[in-house]
């Protein structure tokens, strides 16, 4: 058994797209409990796109990551040494424990994981932050009701893939938008989406025109930029936007634009709203309770994809989502199995 932690830090803050330069990778020895604490053996992280907002030094909801630290991820591991009799030894626990092999934390934002409703991966997506992401943002922000339709970019994401399974138990009509055919393929066949529109082989724009002649009624936005142009020219009367993120603009270099089209928000009388998962924490029994039985029932399919390689693999994962290069929730695998 390795006696040795590796964890990746922050070493600089990146101009675009991170690279080699914004991490580094630190070994210390496996941190021993005080008394209260408990040490995990890091399983998984979850590899998120907020992450590259994380390490920009700008006022945001969450403090950014400091130069030296080590990086934010919400993970699941086992407890692996414990003074804390409410985390016994082999406890499966979930946690803000960061990019790194072993953690030590006395409770603090952990949750057990109880592996009968789903594999301990699917807690860093359709029963983590991903589901609660797509549970509060389009049934509370987005007030969906029963035949809305519903429009959602970054479809085949973590998020996106979710929002639009839990419209159609709505019995809602929904477009999803995502790049390439198999991903457009796997929204239609497997989720149950109504239309994909795949947008590096076919205008975003004539397509929605097309796909919804009377327009929308909620547009989950995922990724800003062009596409939610696109969205704002079809939305319908007292129609909601539901802004979760702007995937397209986070490497940018400069600032960038508001969307062109915000006077249709006036003109159709709809409302577009900021939304943070985190602002729902004290209502998550709630979503995990509805998401958990849809899983179990198999109203909802869930899709990890698991990357492999530990800390030395983190820079590279984390810029698949840039490229589009993931389908479902991507998850680090943080040990060799």
């Amino acid at each position: 058994m390795t006696s040795v932690n590796r964890q990746i830090r922050l070493a600089q803050r990146p101009v675009g797209r991170p690279d080699e330069n914004t991490w580094k990778i630190t070994t210390e020895s496996i941190p021993e409990p005080s008394e209260g604490q408990f040490a995990v053996r890091v399983d998984y992280a979850s590899v998120d796109p907020a992450m590259r907002g994380w390490i920009n030094d700008v006022r945001s909801y969450v403090p950014p990551v400091g130069i030296g630290e080590v990086m934010r991820a919400h993970c699941v591991g086992r407890v692996h040494s414990s003074n804390n009799t409410d985390y016994p030894v082999g406890q499966i626990v979930s946690g803000p424990f960061g990019i790194t092999e072993y953690a030590v934390s006395d409770g603090t934002d952990v949750q057990v994981v109880d592996e009968a409703l789903a594999p301990a991966r699917t807690w860093l997506g359709g029963l983590g932050f991903p589901g609660m992401t797509a549970y509060f943002g389009l049934l509370d922000v987005g007030r969906m009701k029963p035949g809305d339709t519903v429009l959602v970019s970054g479809a085949a994401g973590a998020v996106g893939s979710l929002v639009g399974q839990i419209a159609k138990l709505h019995g809602c009509r929904v477009i999803g938008i995502a790049g390439g055919r198999d991903k457009c393929g796997w929204l239609t066949d497997e989720l149950g989406f109504d239309v994909a529109i795949d947008y590096k082989f076919e205008s975003v724009g004539r397509a929605l025109h097309n796909a919804a002649p009377d327009g929308i009624d909620v547009y989950f936005d995922n990724v800003g930029g062009q596409i939610l142009n696109s969205a704002l020219a079809v939305l319908r009367t007292g129609a909601r936007v539901v802004l979760c993120g702007a995937i397209s603009g986070y490497n940018a270099t400069d600032p960038q634009p508001g969307p062109s089209r915000y006077l249709s928000l006036l003109v159709n009388r709809a409302s577009m709203s900021g939304f943070i998962v985190t602002d729902y924490l004290d209502r998550f029994p709630e979503g995990m309770a509805a998401m958990s039985e849809w899983i179990r029932r198999g109203l909802v399919i869930t899709r990890e994809q698991v990357e492999t390689g530990g800390v030395n693999a983190f820079g590279s994962t984390l810029n698949m989502l840039f490229d589009g290069a993931n389908t479902g929730k991507l998850v680090l695998q943080m040990h060799e199995e």
